[in-house]
């Protein structure tokens, strides 16, 4: 039985200003965080919860209130990591008027994001648990706001406004995905590329997928 004997007083009450046990946002990023240091220097299943509740500077307790086990920490961490990104991606998309601008910038965030080594990093601790946690992996590669959802919603505004000419546009979204990540992402998942690509080389890839894409879909074009 867990002891939560050790959590602190601001942890276990609302009054006077104070969050309830289980809900403060800052102790619960200070965990996450713990965790993903825990995690990457560990690896998941030789990390413990001992592990955790030192590198994130917590009691046992204050960890218990907040997660009930390692696997509930990590789908966690994850789901945090992955929500971040997502909702910095929406925003490249919306502050961008030129479609071809939009694609370029989305693709080279794209590519830094997946190629780097915390996110390699967690994919392949995802992939290996896949078996025992089945739906940590689909959250993880399907959440409910995805990257092509964000894509999709970007490109029916350029279909409704006459400068793209796309009938499917899951399609279309999936396709861009694919050219944007060429290679770099299976190099660096099975370990065959120990670095994330050079600026140059995956503006190479980025500028190549943009006139691929716009060359099919752009109005432009179809003349």
């Amino acid at each position: 039985m867990t002891d939560f004997s050790d959590v602190s007083v601001e942890e276990s009450t609302s009054a006077g200003g104070r969050w309830a046990a289980g809900e403060d946002p800052a102790k619960r990023k200070q965990i996450l965080d713990g965790a993903r240091r825990a995690f990457m220097k560990y690896g998941f299943d030789a990390a413990s919860m001992n592990d955790i509740t030192r590198e994130a500077g917590v009691s046992k307790g204050t960890l218990y209130v907040y997660f009930a086990n390692k696997e509930e920490l990590f789908a966690a961490m994850i789901e945090s990591e992955r929500a971040a990104f997502v909702a910095a991606m929406r925003t490249t998309l919306a502050e961008r008027e030129d479609v071809e601008t939009g694609l370029h910038d989305f693709g080279m965030d794209f590519i830094a994001h997946l190629t780097d080594e915390k996110v390699i990093s967690a994919m392949r601790t995802v992939l290996g648990v896949r078996d025992r946690m089945p739906a940590l992996c689909q959250r993880f590669f399907n959440g409910p706001e995805n990257l092509r959802t964000i894509l999709r919603d970007y490109l029916v505004r350029y279909v409704e406004a006459g400068k793209l000419d796309i009938s499917d546009i899951d399609l279309a979204a999936a396709q861009f995905l694919d050219l944007s990540s060429g290679s770099f992402f299976k190099f660096r998942l099975f370990g065959s590329m120990e670095k994330p690509p050079s600026k140059q080389e995956a503006e190479r890839v980025i500028n190549g997928a943009v006139r691929m894409f716009m060359a099919t879909y752009g109005v432009a074009n179809k003349g």
